[in-house]
């Protein structure tokens, strides 16, 4: 784990230390969540997250205690885990050479790309860790606002208490949820159902009852009263909060260093049942949450949660380490805290459900409308799911691949999302969902051959994730049952409940066509609307639809004519040779029609729209060929197909595409693309396109994976200082101006899960066997010439004359 004290995360580093905790303690965007610290021999508290302090202040005589503020060394973070440390001051009463008390903070919300089964679990663990020769008392609380958006809500709340096999120890909970639940309702993007249920070890003190009234007890005397306050009330009257203390008692004379150390666990889990409503081939059905599949009650699933915090910590770390490696190894010490800072907030918008036999991954669209699986919203996330585990990503696709092939949606083209508003995936019988037909066809077109090339890996080096070949290889012919199911869960390494292995050889080979051959009809209906339509697309929207509507998107014609030749390689998947030779045909005349319509007449860069000169646009969707190892084809690096039996075999004359030029999208167009963005890149990022001067930060991240390396560099960098200069209480944001204070430039994106397009360049790491990066090569090659001021001419297209 890196430490954050300088580099990105560097907010609330500072000589101001006081100033460093009150940034610290703001409260959550939407959540109720405090603690504090008391040291008995002194009679200070010590405010360490949220604003407990605003119970405590301002300070009054004979309350029997002060308030004080720790001093804040920073944080550290990886993907799953965030430390907050502290020092509390030794009381005077103590010699002046006794050192300050160490505590850390440590929220854990694991991301187990190897067990689905513990990513299916609503829950995190914050642990306490004290350090230090003094006692000291915790205190920490929750209150109503983890159940509900509206504080006015009024709630319920009961302390539950078990424990393991009459041994004296256990657990005690609270379990706090609406009076009066909606099943199924959100208020200010926050579910109006479901039960909060709060963790902690048996040898706890708990108290419920009004904040300020438990904060200051607590601070007086360092403990609770194990009471329960049955006044049932709103969030805000007279603010009930659940809290657990804990007394360290670190002073004790066997200690012979004079120092020792300590540590509490808690955990939060919000559980709901059901999760969401899809309208499912079978009709509208309420979704179970898929933990159940597992654990027949709610006391199982948080006892199993809470005892297994080594194993879930050990899996969690793995996948934190392994990512930091590989993002330095593909960018810098700023990507590494990029990527961590993403991988959460990409995990955040997820719920599984289903069963074992046919697991389903439902997403949210947090902040922009609360759509409910949108594919504009997947698409740019996936590169997060296809380095992760892409098993995760076929979960995703599955409901919308099950409602559209019922037939319940209308439309030739792919449909935007499967409802309105989490959680209610109703559909769009009427076939009015919002308009971006081009957009989504191309979007489940790309992703369906990423996740076909993802299973069909022949060693486990040239594996598109690192976890992909572990475990068993078993393949379940069974028509009733998905072809990514989750039985036969393995233990590995003294740990259980673990994912065989994803695709490779054989297996995947066959797991891709059974996944294909359900749907294939689709696919092609899908890829007819695309072949009728992309080439000139009209007037339509795009995924950045806040930019407007726009007839001959050059960018978006080419995520078309892309999808077009990913259909070709399912056709061939299929052996169907006769569907792969149509496609593949359209796809080469297009891309050539295109290359003509959409760059600019000087031919140094792609223009927003064929018909509007003296424009440009960040061509992001460059980054699709690339992925799916268009850009080997006619080159030395060009991939094999794999035989039926799993084994690799040459390509055939003429398969994939013109041999006598290198690529599907000639190279040319990645060279002006990459020396263009160096030219217009601003302070904070690289422009979305000439309109307007914000930027897409997962656009971002997909432009510059098909870049130079030193451009990819100068918008790495740019993206780092953004977040390093500028200040905000909110989650990462994707949508922020470049130029100015960086803000918001409305609508305000928050929290959503299109930063997995940051692992844009992790994914690329790993593609085509983990060539694709050596596919790029001649990117170098162009630079090395106009560093040594060679021209480039008609091969970059860079020349003088109208735009």
């Amino acid at each position: 784990m890196q430490e954050k004290r300088r580099g990105v995360a560097g907010r609330y580093s500072g000589p101001d230390k006081r100033y460093e905790v009150d940034r610290a303690c703001r409260p959550s965007w939407a959540l109720g969540f405090s603690v504090l610290a008391a040291v008995p021999d002194s009679e200070y508290v010590y405010p360490l997250l949220g604003r407990p302090q605003d119970s405590l202040l301002p300070p009054q005589k004979d309350l029997g205690y002060n308030v004080s503020f720790p001093t804040y060394l920073g944080s550290q973070y990886d993907a799953s885990t965030t430390n907050l440390t502290y020092l509390i001051p030794a009381p005077s009463s103590y010699a002046k050479s006794t050192k300050p008390l160490k505590l850390t903070l440590s929220f854990l919300s694991p991301i187990t790309p190897t067990s689905t089964l513990r990513q299916a679990i609503p829950a995190a663990y914050v642990t306490v860790h004290v350090e230090g020769s003094f006692n000291i008392d915790l205190y920490i609380d929750v209150n109503g606002q983890w159940v509900s958006g509206d504080r006015g809500s009024p709630i319920v709340w009961e302390m539950g208490e078990s424990d393991f096999g009459g041994s004296g120890k256990g657990l005690k909970t609270w379990k706090v949820k609406r009076q009066t639940e909606q099943i199924l309702t959100e208020y200010n993007d926050r579910s109006e159902w479901g039960t909060l249920h709060f963790t902690a070890p048996s040898d706890v003190r708990y108290e419920s009852g009004t904040s300020s009234i438990l904060r200051q007890r607590f601070s007086r005397t360092g403990t609770l009263q194990n009471a329960i306050d049955d006044n049932y009330r709103s969030i805000m009257d007279e603010e009930p909060v659940f809290a657990f203390s804990k007394s360290f008692d670190l002073n004790s004379s066997s200690i012979a260093s004079g120092s020792s150390s300590d540590s509490v666990l808690f955990t939060i889990a919000h559980i709901q049942d059901p999760v969401v409503q899809f309208a499912a081939a079978r009709g509208l059905t309420f979704m179970k949450p898929l933990w159940q599949s597992w654990f027949e009650s709610v006391e199982k699933l948080l006892s199993f949660h809470y005892l297994d915090y080594r194993n879930a910590a050990k899996l969690a770390g793995n996948y934190s380490a392994q990512l930091a490696e590989d993002a330095y190894k593909s960018g810098s010490d700023d990507y590494v805290d990029i990527v961590a800072l993403s991988a959460r907030q990409a995990m955040g918008a997820t719920s599984f459900s289903g069963t074992p036999d046919n697991p389903i991954l439902f997403l949210k669209e947090i902040s922009s409308n609360g759509n409910f699986q949108t594919v504009d919203i997947i698409f740019p996330s996936f590169p997060f799911f296809l380095y992760t585990n892409p098993r995760w990503l076929a979960y995703l696709l599955e409901p919308l691949i099950e409602h559209m092939l019922s037939g319940q949606y209308p439309n030739q083209y792919t449909m935007h999302d499967l409802g309105f508003h989490f959680p209610n995936a109703t559909g769009h019988a009427d076939g009015n969902d919002e308009y971006m037909p081009v957009e989504e066809c191309g979007n489940i077109l790309i992703m369906g051959l990423a996740l076909v090339n993802s299973l069909t890996y022949e060693t486990d080096a040239t594996a598109g994730s690192v976890w992909s070949s572990l475990g068993k290889g078993s393949f379940d012919p069974n028509p009733d049952v998905s072809a990514f199911h989750l039985h036969g869960l393995e233990a590995r390494d003294g740990i259980d409940g673990l994912d065989n292995s994803w695709g490779g050889s054989i297996k995947g080979v066959k797991q891709a066509e059974k996944w294909v051959g359900k749907s294939y009809r689709l696919w092609k209906q899908w890829t007819g609307y695309l072949v009728d339509f992309t080439l000139e697309p009209h007037n339509q929207l795009s995924t950045d639809d806040f930019a407007g509507w726009l007839a001959l998107q050059t960018n978006l014609a080419l995520k078309g004519i892309i999808g077009i030749k990913a259909m070709s390689e399912i056709a061939e998947l299929m052996d169907n040779k006769e569907d792969a030779k149509y496609y593949r045909n359209i796809s080469e005349v297009y891309i050539s029609e295109w290359a003509e319509f959409g760059i600019s007449r000087d031919g140094t860069h792609a223009k927003l729209a064929y018909d509007w000169y003296g424009s440009w646009t960040t061509l992001y969707n460059l980054y699709a060929d690339s992925l799916l190892c268009f850009h080997l084809e006619g080159t030395s690096f060009s991939t094999p197909a794999l035989a039926k039996d799993g084994r690799q075999k040459p390509l055939k004359p003429g398969h994939g595409s013109n041999n006598s030029k290198a690529g599907f999208v000639p190279q040319h167009i990645y060279k002006i693309e990459s020396d263009w963005y160096h030219n217009v890149r601003q302070k904070y990022g690289l422009p979305l396109d000439s309109r307007h001067l914000y930027t897409k930060t997962d656009w971002e991240f997909f432009a510059a994976a098909v870049t130079s390396e030193k451009v990819r560099s100068e918008i790495l960098e740019s993206v780092a200082l953004w977040v390093n200069e500028t200040a905000t209480d909110r989650p990462f944001s994707d949508l922020h101006n470049t130029e100015g204070d960086g803000g918001f430039p409305g609508p305000n994106f928050f929290a959503r899960p299109v930063v997995g397009g940051h692992f844009a360049f992790l994914t690329l790491g790993r593609a085509c066997g983990g060539k694709a990066m050596e596919g790029l090569a001649f990117l170098e090659k162009a630079g090395m010439k106009q560093e040594d001021g060679q021209e480039d001419g008609q091969e970059t297209g860079v020349g003088n004359g109208e735009l």
